[in-house]
């Protein structure tokens, strides 16, 4: 008999595939924005989504308290408000730089852990390590980031508007991250994914005027980019992120993150035949150091396993 898995070993295998999935999908995106605005793509996604997932769980949703609401909204707060950022960078940048810039929340979320309010229980404090690495990948992203010539003078003004959205997206997305360490060990994964998107849905219709103007032309592509996106990259990705978050510390999760943007930029190779320049080389060998002096000198156990 084959030997079983361990929680916290699927826990990685099955994230590490979701990444895959979000970096895939930022050329897809990319390319449907050209016949919907950023904001109403997003509506869609997620309703989309949410309806899948109502579905799916509608057993577990006959069951809902009091905190699987709250958490639900706190989630979904911080989930729909990296996306709007997220989407809306992107409609004014590059895939590779879009995704490269939201992999700054493995700086985001070892930073934020430092304060004792936003650690979860399990999650223990920053070491030297993690500082190493975060400093690593961070200067990593800014060499992927920024032009040839950029000095540290220049270095702000050279980052354009739909770079700031994105980084705007990836303060977001660690508070995601860090809402989801403290909510997923008290609410079944059903309601809370389900949940979750289902606050984001209600925050993005809410946002959807901020943006001007919405508009929409049905194409192949962009029916194509809201499948793929509301069912795989979203209703079945944040079942599986919410089901991982009960077994891996929201550090962990950032550093599986971070290869969202070499999964992006593999992808915009592939299709697009995009190449990266010895900077950009050298900016993704940073990231893949900073991970590896974060993972390999770590000496975190593994979180207790809890029931589904």
């Amino acid at each position: 008999m084959p030997r079983r898995l361990s929680p916290t070993t699927l826990a990685h295998l099955l994230l590490l595939a979701v990444v895959f999935v979000w970096g895939a999908t930022f050329v897809l995106v990319k390319d449907a924005l050209q016949d919907i605005s950023p904001l109403l793509f997003n509506l869609l996604r997620m309703s989309l989504a949410f309806i899948a997932l109502a579905i799916v769980n509608h057993r577990q949703l006959r069951h809902i308290d009091r905190r699987a609401l709250f958490s639900g909204l706190i989630v979904g707060l911080f989930l729909a408000a990296g996306y709007q950022f997220q989407t809306s960078g992107l409609a004014r940048t590059t895939p590779a730089k879009s995704a490269f810039i939201t992999g700054l929340v493995v700086v985001f979320v070892p930073l934020f852990t430092i304060f004792p309010a936003l650690r979860s229980p399990n999650t223990p404090v920053p070491r030297w390590n993690t500082a190493i690495g975060a400093l690593l990948a961070f200067s990593g992203l800014l060499l992927l980031t920024t032009p040839v010539g950029t000095t540290w003078s220049t270095l702000f003004i050279s980052i354009g508007p739909g770079d700031l959205l994105t980084l705007a997206c990836a303060i977001a997305f660690a508070g995601h991250l860090l809402a989801l360490a403290h909510t997923s060990h008290r609410v079944p994964t059903g309601q809370l994914a389900t949940l979750q998107i289902g606050a984001a849905s209600l925050i993005m219709a809410l946002t959807l005027p901020l943006d001007g103007p919405p508009h929409i032309t049905l194409t192949p592509r962009l029916i194509t980019a809201l499948a793929i996106t509301s069912l795989l990259a979203t209703a079945a990705a944040f079942t599986i992120q919410s089901w991982s978050q009960r077994y891996l510390p929201p550090t962990h999760t950032a550093i599986l993150l971070t290869l969202e943007p070499v999964f992006a930029c593999l992808t915009s190779f592939l299709i697009l035949h995009e190449h990266l320049g010895r900077r950009s080389l050298t900016g993704a060998a940073l990231i893949l150091a900073g991970i590896a002096v974060i993972e390999v000198l770590s000496s975190t156990p593994p979180l207790p396993t809890h029931p589904v």
